[in-house]
């Protein structure tokens, strides 16, 4: 069932919005402060191109001072929008039967669009 929902993800506008996170992750990686922050775009733009079956967890012993750090950078740069669209995307796939597990799947992003450091995908 996973391989038919990210088959249908991918084509109904799952590639473009991993590209659009994978660019924009290699873009963040051209400085040497960005890079962390770009990783984490580009772990969201591959989670994002195929999200059935993938669950974003907290590896354990992971939270450390850095990750809390870059965290509430993310939050206060950028990331609660990202979290916020994921949401709202996911109210609206909500609206129809056929779409819930759709916006399970942006629940899931919002969840790593939030706070992606410390986070892995299993």
């Amino acid at each position: 069932m996973s391989l038919l929902g990210n088959i249908i993800w991918f084509i109904l506008g799952g590639f473009l919005l991993g590209m659009w996170y994978i660019i924009v992750g290699l873009v963040f990686c051209i400085t040497i402060i960005g890079i962390p922050f770009g990783y984490q775009l580009m772990k969201l733009g591959v989670m994002a191109m195929f999200p059935f079956g993938q669950t974003p967890e907290f590896e354990n012993g992971s939270m450390g001072c850095v990750s809390i750090l870059f965290n509430v950078l993310w939050i206060l740069l950028g990331g609660i929008e990202l979290a916020l669209a994921h949401a709202v995307l996911a109210l609206m796939f909500f609206v129809t039967i056929i779409g819930i597990p759709f916006g399970m799947q942006h629940l899931k992003l919002a969840k790593l669009a939030l706070v992606p450091f410390g986070q892995c995908v299993r």
